[in-house]
């Protein structure tokens, strides 16, 4: 495959909502509403976007920012048309490496626990549950950040990988 994980860059933002939008009717399909979302809104709050682009085209992002000392997914998207190739997880591995590069020693993550291509994804991954006892101040509110926007209609997670 030809696959590129780079910066995001200002013109890639429409083709980086698209596959939001395109990975959020993964949800959909397995039954899961969500509450309408604008992923131009966390494009405005992350501190860093890598895309991954196939043959010209942007199929996946990986949106971070910086909780608690930890590199912090924000999103992990693939647009459904490009699953089960690597995408995904070739964003998370640079994720976790450029996090470990700049001085973090864990990435960090909220994501619905029992989704296959969520937790247990997560977790075959390298990732565990993060026990709540174990959140710092900026975790706790970025999981209350959640729940204020309604993302919480199934069981969900806090995981931690050491880098």
């Amino acid at each position: 495959m030809d696959r590129v994980i780079r910066e995001m860059a200002t013109a890639d933002t429409a083709a980086v909502v698209a596959v939001s939008l395109a990975a959020d009717t993964m949800f959909a399909r397995a039954g899961v509403a969500l509450p309408a979302d604008d992923p131009r809104e966390m494009l405005d709050h992350v501190e860093r976007v890598l895309v991954a682009e196939s043959h010209g085209h942007v199929v996946g992002l990986a949106a971070t920012v910086t909780l608690d000392g930890a590199v912090h997914l924000e999103q992990l998207a693939v647009d459904p048309a490009h699953g089960r190739r690597g995408v995904g997880g070739a964003l998370l591995e640079r994720v976790c490496v450029e996090g470990a590069a700049r001085g973090h020693d864990r990435a960090t993550l909220t994501t619905f626990r029992d989704l296959s291509w969520n937790g247990p994804w997560y977790r075959r991954r390298g990732f565990v549950v993060l026990p709540r006892e174990a959140w710092g101040p900026e975790l706790v509110r970025q999981w209350e950040v959640e729940e204020e926007a309604g993302i919480m209609v199934r069981p969900r997670v806090a995981m931690v990988r050491r880098l």
